[in-house]
């Protein structure tokens, strides 16, 4: 399940063959900075189907070259961005039910609450 996400991560956008450990971190490190960089005062965010605009909701915007930017609409000057790598293993990880919350307490609530 997780090794999927992992995998996927490590595979989308990105031509690590030959890359040593070093300069894949420099290149995450670059990309991230180029990322936050990104002027992303005029995004189109987008929310659930579904949802109305006075509910509590997350909010994604699609930035260029595959990124994500995520907000919670009660809080939107508050922003995550997500290379299209980190993106793509963050769906297929939430597909594969890797951030499902367990029946701790076996009473039926998530976390045992």
């Amino acid at each position: 399940m997780a090794e999927a996400a992992q995998g996927a991560a490590q595979s989308v956008g990105s031509d690590a063959a030959g890359e040593s450990p070093e300069e894949i971190k420099a290149r995450k490190e670059r990309e991230k900075n180029e990322l936050y960089a990104l002027d992303i005062s005029g995004a189109e965010w987008h929310s659930a189907p579904g949802t109305e605009d006075h509910e509590e909701r997350v909010e994604i915007a699609y930035l260029p070259a595959g990124a994500v930017a995520m907000r919670s609409s009660v809080e939107p000057e508050t922003v995550l961005r997500y290379t299209e790598a980190e993106w793509t293993a963050f769906v297929l990880g939430a597909r594969d039910g890797e951030f499902d919350l367990e029946d701790v307490a076996g009473d039926g609530a998530p976390g045992g609450q």
